[in-house]
């Protein structure tokens, strides 16, 4: 995947990705550190070893991107996201962990994270993947993509229905076309893949997707489609 910003130096902050890494292994957090200083477009700000010092320096750097471990000591990750994602909306959330674990994954959708990625994914895959989120798109590793669409699938169920907030009176009505977008969505279609499949520009499907976050009032393009099957607007079987 080529990158769509301008190449850039390390010191050209208002061009690069600004991302704060949080992992309580210190070799395994530099060892990141140093792979993304690789690269032109992307400079790490920060590092944390828990959840509450990354949800200090969230709010201290405000960085386009926070890496989150979902195992840490103290303030855990999942409570890491939920607590970075109200404190400071804007910033995005992929969690980077060992745990293969559905519930895992699916508290990390419904805290507000845009991706998923186990640690066995290569190295060199992890800065398109940021650069995917910071686009506004979601990331899971693929052998993750299976269990998060049968969590999809258990909540149309209602097998969730317990831990699931009470439906609004009235679910905010998306047109067709932001309905053709969000089921595109669910499949794990990227935004040039779903311009291609309904002959539109990717700048339409942007446009398409942050309409429908701000319609369902939510943070990512994972937590959209948890809400729209919850709510019955979507069905995935």
């Amino acid at each position: 995947m080529s990158c769509v910003l301008p190449r850039c130096h390390h010191g050209s902050v208002s061009e690069a990705i600004r991302v704060l890494i949080a992992d309580d292994h210190t070799l395994l957090r530099r060892g990141l550190a140093v792979v993304l200083d690789t690269e032109d477009d992307i400079e790490v700000v920060g590092e944390a070893s828990d959840g509450a010092e990354a949800l200090r320096k969230a709010q201290e750097l405000v960085p386009d991107v926070v890496i989150l471990d979902v195992r840490m000591p103290d303030t855990d990750g999942l409570a890491a996201c939920a607590a970075i994602k109200r404190s400071v909306p804007g910033v995005k959330v992929i969690m980077l962990t060992s745990s293969d674990e559905e519930t895992d994954l699916y508290e990390a959708v419904k805290s507000g994270a845009s991706g998923y990625l186990l640690k066995s994914v290569l190295p060199h895959t992890i800065p398109d993947a940021l650069r995917a989120v910071q686009r506004g798109e979601s990331q899971v590793s693929p052998s993750m993509a299976a269990k998060l669409m049968t969590g999809f699938a258990a909540l149309a169920r209602g097998a969730d229905a317990s831990n699931a907030p009470a439906p609004t009176a009235a679910a905010p009505k998306l047109t067709d076309r932001e309905m053709e977008v969000l089921k595109l969505v669910a499949t794990g279609r990227n935004n040039r893949e779903i311009a291609k499949e309904l002959f539109i520009t990717e700048n339409t499907v942007k446009n398409h997707v942050r309409n429908i976050l701000e319609k369902l009032n939510l943070h990512s393009r994972m937590e959209a489609v948890v809400y729209a099957v919850r709510e019955k607007l979507l069905e995935i079987t």
